[in-house]
């Protein structure tokens, strides 16, 4: 199973507080529409650490409902328990996810040893594809090239990584240092096409939310070789790929799509409510790049 493509990290709409079903098949209807290989339920953009099992796992379940094999669904199952990430990837896979998106574990910073017998004890508890999430500016570590090559080569079911290091460099280490087979996402929108031209084959997406035919886009004109497509499009959404992230994720982007109508703008604490400054800078800046 190849990851190649655009994957949107979906935003879990809420409305007066709870889970709002009904926006959620609405955005995902959305995404199949726009030609999205794939959608994340409950990652990061997703507000997993606010969700509770129960939801963490009705968010997964809806996701694979509304998609019906019409996309791939990499349901987020991270954790800095390693514990609790094989229970929850293992409901993910009862659940017909495809796949699982495993972020590296926060705050307890483990060695590079410990990450490996984290994911190891993952891999070796599932059967679905496993794909590795190194973040280090919300996790405080990174996992290792070596890591990752050791993971690689020793279970055939990690065969992924979201890279979310901002550092080009990285992405063309990881290139050289892993077989072709094991494939190289973009974690940040406005990285996504220099990522690209390093080894990288798709991303997880934010501004997907808002522009899945656009982000899908940018992905395919690369993949079949017309770059000078792919960096049109690039620079036409570059701002609101920036501005999204003016505040937390998923803030600003459940605004943005507030603004379009899509859902409430609703967040959870800790997360609040942007400024009246970072509303009107988000506005201006989907009315200039033609989404509003």
């Amino acid at each position: 199973m190849s990851f190649a493509g655009t994957y949107t990290a979906l935003v879990t709409p809420f409305r007066d507080g709870a889970f709002d079903q009904a926006a959620f098949a609405a955005l995902i209807e959305g995404q199949i529409r726009g030609g999205v290989e794939g959608i994340v339920p409950v990652g990061t953009t997703g507000e997993s650490p606010t969700l509770d099992h129960d939801e963490h796992n009705a968010v997964i379940k809806a996701a694979v409902e509304i998609a019906k094999g019409r996309c791939k669904v990499i349901a987020g199952t991270g954790s800095n328990s390693t514990k609790e990430a094989i229970e929850l990837t293992v409901e993910a896979e009862r659940l017909g996810a495809d796949a699982a998106l495993l972020v590296a574990p926060y705050y307890n910073k483990p060695s590079q040893q410990g990450l490996y017998l984290h994911y190891k004890a993952i891999a070796e508890a599932v059967n679905i594809p496993l794909v590795l999430y190194s973040i280090p500016g919300r996790c405080g570590i990174e996992i290792a090239v070596e890591t990752v090559v050791r993971l690689a080569k020793d279970f055939p079911n990690i065969v992924a990584i979201k890279e979310a290091g901002g550092s080009v460099e990285r992405v063309s280490q990881l290139r050289q240092a892993l077989p072709d087979s094991f494939e190289i996402l973009s974690g940040d929108d406005s990285l996504t096409l220099p990522f690209l031209s390093a080894g990288a084959v798709g991303v997880i997406s934010v501004a997907s939310n808002i522009i899945p035919k656009e982000v899908g886009d940018l992905v395919r004109h690369w993949l079949a070789g017309r770059p000078g497509d792919a960096a049109a499009i690039h620079r036409q959404y570059y701002p609101i790929f920036k501005d999204l992230f003016i505040e937390p994720n998923p803030v600003p982007t459940k605004y943005a799509l507030a603004e379009l109508g899509q859902m409430t703008p609703e967040v959870r604490l800790p997360l609040c409510e942007m400024t009246e400054a970072s509303k009107v800078r988000v506005k201006s800046t989907l009315t200039a790049v033609g989404i509003l």
